[in-house]
């Protein structure tokens, strides 16, 4: 077992000082940006550009880098794993670790509930490579054992689900995948590491869009994924193929950005809760989904798997789609924009945004309705939020 994996520290203490490099040359207390595509030979061994290079050697950056790899050891100690990779894109760790595990003639179970474009890759770019899919409805772990086959290779699940915060039985997926020698694999984006450790709870790999929380200031794209290092050796070697590397600026802001993820979280974690209380009894608001609330029908299993709730609310305004948008369009500190994770309150309609890919039917099917605003909650003053909310639903602004 890694550093990482054995790690007691807390959660705070990891997420300033793992993974960071020493720079004994000149005492940076920060990891160095080693802004370079390339390396000096370490080995006169030809092989080694024929998979990956030595353990603690560097060849060329998109085989790996120094401050990349300060970055995938915070994380993988943050998680709890004992090794990890980082991506240019949250997408790229997701495509990169699937197809290192299935091709043509496997067999996929994932759940309905899933990001759009991971939903659209499982679901049509896996077939048209050969791969066969079934989809089961997100907490119902008898219908994802019910489907798996003697050619099943891998469980995929979200939890918390974007966008309707719906939750997964994390343990009962990691068994599920134990008893058929199954792998197990988890987008764990929405709860992030302070919130839940998939790994302790039996999944096999945990992928992050670290573009997100991670990150958590809106200025970087990347992705990763963590697990036993058996399993991400071979996912390394898709990600020299795919060539879906990170550059070191975006690992050295990645870092950057775990380093207060903790603190970040607590806010997140307290605002978000604020607004999905003052959501619910809101009379322009006709539903909310946050699995903080007693009302979600898997609070129960929130407070057995999480820590905190994180801070993603969605919610479905009174009136439909019209009133929706004029909605978004009221709001004075929340700014209408994709993505979420970062300090600044996001809002968007999944209908025309994160799942804009998907069917008028596949979103009624899922329960996405043309009224939902999905909210991610910044670290502002709550009492600045409310007033947004209220003047935005209520035209008063």
């Amino acid at each position: 077992m890694s550093d990482s994996a054995k790690d007691k520290r807390g959660r705070g203490t990891k997420a300033v000082h793992a993974g960071e490099l020493l720079d004994k040359e000149h005492g940076s207390v920060n990891t160095p940006i080693y802004q370079t595509s390339t390396f000096y030979y370490p080995t006169s061994d030809p092989r080694t550009w024929e998979g990956i290079t030595p353990e603690g050697t560097y060849i060329y950056t998109r085989h790996g880098n120094p401050t990349i790899h300060a970055a995938e050891e915070k994380l993988a100690a943050l998680e709890r794993a004992e090794s990890g990779l980082v991506f240019s894109s949250g997408m790229a760790a997701i495509t990169s670790t699937i197809l290192s595990i299935v091709g043509a003639g496997d067999h996929v179970v994932a759940i309905e509930d899933l990001y759009g474009g991971t939903f659209n890759f499982i679901k049509h770019e896996l077939p048209r490579l050969g791969v066969e899919v079934t989809m089961t409805p997100a907490g119902d772990i008898q219908a994802m054992e019910k489907a798996i086959t003697k050619r099943t290779k891998l469980l995929y699940i979200e939890s918390p689900t974007n966008p309707l915060l719906r939750l997964v039985d994390i343990h009962q997926v990691a068994e599920v995948g134990r008893r058929y020698g199954v792998l197990s694999m988890i987008d764990s984006t929405f709860a992030t590491p302070i919130n839940q450790n998939p790994i302790e709870l039996g999944i096999d790999l945990v992928a992050h869009s670290c573009t997100k929380y991670l990150n958590g200031h809106s200025d970087l794209i990347a992705g990763a994924v963590v697990g036993r290092k058996e399993l991400i050796q071979p996912i390394e070697k898709k990600r020299i193929l795919y060539g879906g590397s990170i550059d070191p600026v975006g690992a050295f802001l990645l870092i950057r950005g775990m380093k207060t993820l903790h603190v970040r979280m607590d806010r997140h974690n307290h605002n978000a809760m604020e607004v999905a209380s003052y959501l619910a009894t809101h009379p322009k608001v006709a539903a909310v989904h946050y699995p903080g609330l007693e009302s979600h029908p898997q609070h129960a299993l929130a407070k057995r798997q999480m820590r905190g709730y994180s801070g993603m609310v969605s919610f479905e305004v009174t009136g439909g789609r019209k009133e929706a948008e004029a909605t978004l369009e009221h709001f004075k500190i929340i700014k209408k924009a994709t993505s979420l994770g970062g300090v600044d309150s996001l809002a968007s309609m999944p209908l025309n945004s994160s799942h804009s890919g998907l069917s008028p039917q596949e979103r009624a099917k899922f329960g996405i309705k043309d009224s939902l605003i999905r909210l991610s909650v910044g670290i502002e003053d709550i009492e600045d939020l409310k007033w947004d909310l209220d003047q935005a639903l209520t035209g008063k602004g």
